[in-house]
């Protein structure tokens, strides 16, 4: 499908929800206030045992398609066959789009028709959607797999638009791996494509004890798999394969030190069976990591240097 500067896009906002129905209906207001007028709304309900359906049915123009539930990644490959958009965004059902957002992507996507993907910003809010302290951003401008492969610095596919065809030339989100696969599917559509970030702010992120990012083990799990789907595709291009060796110790670093310490609580906690979850995580993924805390530990008991 080739990109036509001169002409409005229909954009196709995708919303996969599973028993998120209580935050369903602020994401789908957030994409009725949009500046940018010509969109559609597809929502997937991935097998929800709450009222996802009834409430995507008080949106008249709301497409909502039912499913068994098959993973994040696979509602949302279904939304994407169920599209018409030549461009598309993946909202997911507890977050919400700032009113400028599809606005500032099809300007982009003016600017430079040449790109794949477009991405902004978004700042984090609280369950009852209150504004939480927010972390910078980068806005990488060149080398976007190099940089995927080292750090996920695009937190959610919300703040993301994409072609369709380049999306459709990958085939998509990879359903083995939910978590981690918005950053597998940017790094593999990066690799042919060039991408560009427009840093203006378009989406509140919502943090709440649901989130995917609430569990640690899942996360290392699921990062580590991505990042060994692109050894094929690294090896023998020395840059990119320190770049994945650097982005696996980070994402060891960062998931491991927080399952860590979600072990530590359980076991202070008395909670043995998850504690020995996270201990058969630990021992699976991060051994290293492991070894270092119990190392810290004995010489705090034992009174010996770190």
């Amino acid at each position: 499908m080739s990109f036509d500067p001169t002409e409005s896009a229909l954009i196709s906002v995708i919303i996969p929800c599973h028993n998120q129905a209580h935050f369903l209906g602020d994401a789908i207001e957030s994409v009725l206030r949009q500046s940018y007028s010509r969109f559609e709304i597809i929502v997937v309900d991935d097998g929800s045992t709450d009222n996802t359906r009834e409430t995507a049915a008080r949106y008249p123009t709301v497409h909502c398609i039912l499913q068994e539930n098959k993973g994040l990644s696979a509602a949302r490959n279904a939304g994407f066959e169920n599209s018409r958009g030549s461009h598309l965004v993946f909202l997911d059902a507890d977050d919400r789009l700032l009113p400028n957002a599809l606005e500032a992507g099809w300007r982009s996507f003016n600017a430079h028709p040449e790109c794949a993907f477009v991405y902004g910003h978004l700042r984090l809010i609280a369950a009852d959607g209150s504004h939480l302290l927010t972390p910078n951003q980068p806005c990488v401008e060149k080398d976007h797999c190099l940089e995927l492969l080292r750090r996920d610095y695009i937190w959610t596919p919300g703040v993301v638009m994409y072609r369709r065809d380049a999306f459709a030339s990958v085939l998509g989100f990879d359903t083995l791996i939910d978590a981690c696969a918005d950053c597998d599917l940017n790094i593999r559509i990066a690799r042919d494509w060039p991408a560009y970030c427009h840093g203006e702010l378009i989406l509140e992120y919502r943090k709440h004890g649901g989130n995917m990012s609430k569990n640690p083990a899942l996360m290392l799990k699921t990062a580590l798999a991505a990042n060994r789907l692109q050894l094929n595709y690294v090896k023998g291009n020395k840059r990119l394969e320190e770049a994945a060796k650097e982005g696996k110790r980070g994402a060891r670093e960062y998931f491991g030190t927080r399952v860590i310490t979600k072990m530590c609580s359980h076991m202070a906690s008395r909670e043995w069976k998850p504690a020995l979850s996270g201990l058969w995580t630990l021992l699976r993924y991060y051994p290293t990591g492991l070894a270092i805390h119990t190392w810290r530990k004995l010489s705090t008991v034992l009174g010996t240097p770190d």
